[in-house]
């Protein structure tokens, strides 16, 4: 936030629907019928996931690991100290990106980057563009 500040950075905010439902899964993983979803003969049918749901222990990481492949993917770079901090840079224009679980900050000094970035992920995750960010993780910002 100070740096934002200081170099007077645009600050936007996005929200993604339904995070880790993106998740893919590596393995094979199969579970017993929801109650009501059921489908034959509960006792003897299961369901084979091939997407990450919640609850699913290792919900959060398949979706931080489909969310790290999307954007570098983009053209941005992983943060040395901070792994969910991510950059890029295009002469003197840059963005950075942060992401905490499904909420993403977009810091910028171009409109165009930031555009952009937002399109490039309506495109790949159902996304709510909140605009400027004003309240985030607790702390309102002004």
């Amino acid at each position: 936030m100070a740096l934002i500040a200081y170099f007077d950075l645009e600050l936007h905010q996005m929200d993604v629907k339904i995070a880790f439902l993106n998740g893919d899964i590596d393995e094979t993983i199969y579970m017993v019928q929801l109650e009501n979803f059921e489908s034959g003969d509960p006792k003897n049918m299961v369901c084979k996931l091939t997407k990450s749901i919640y609850g699913f222990k290792q919900a959060s990481r398949q979706w931080y690991h489909k969310f790290y492949q999307v954007i570098i993917s983009f053209g941005f770079e992983i943060n040395a100290v901070d792994n969910c901090v991510y950059h890029k840079f295009s002469g003197s224009k840059h963005i950075f990106l942060v992401l905490y679980v499904d909420d993403i900050l977009l810091a910028t000094n171009d409109i165009g980057m930031l555009h952009e970035t937002k399109r490039f992920l309506s495109k790949n995750f159902k996304m709510k563009d909140l605009g400027d960010a004003f309240f985030v993780l607790g702390i309102q910002i002004q």
